[in-house]
């Protein structure tokens, strides 16, 4: 659990990892890091929303194609103008009902402050399911939407 932590809080490699166990007397392959992460990083996120920091009003949004399992998938992240950490989802699709689900998750976590301003990039879906939250009272109608091109 140490390492799954270790990599999902810290920007450290699995090949770090493996480095920094070593010096401690275990000896693990990186890839039997990586299949901890994806067994476990779901429970470990569950069980640690309750203590994470607040995040601040501004929301920084994306998305990633990584491999999951051998399957790939879209990674939504979500991080404030700190840096700190939002919310992030594991999803099939990059849709509008993908987008929303992640911006409903991301919005109406316990330690997340209702946005002033969410910046995405130019996914159509993200303008869809934004409006749908506001119309929705999901998110506030003052909330502003920016794009940026990435």
């Amino acid at each position: 659990m140490l390492t799954v932590r270790w990599y999902l809080k810290y920007s450290l490699s699995y090949r770090d990892l493996v480095e920094i166990m070593e010096e401690r007397g275990l000896h693990i392959v990186h890839t039997t890091i990586m299949r901890w992460v994806h067994e476990f990083g779901q429970e470990l996120d569950k069980r640690i929303r309750p203590y994470l920091k607040p995040t601040n009003d501004s929301l920084r949004t994306d998305e990633t194609y990584i491999k999951v399992k051998g399957q790939w998938k879209y990674l939504y992240r979500a991080v404030d103008s700190n840096g700190n950490m939002n919310d992030f989802m594991l999803s099939e699709n990059r849709d509008a009902p993908a987008a929303k689900r992640f911006f409903k998750k991301a919005l109406t976590s316990s330690h997340n402050q209702s946005p002033r301003v969410i910046t995405v990039d130019k996914n159509p879906a993200h303008p869809v399911a934004v409006q749908q939250l506001k119309d929705e009272k999901v998110v506030n109608q003052e909330t502003l939407l920016r794009q940026h091109s990435c």
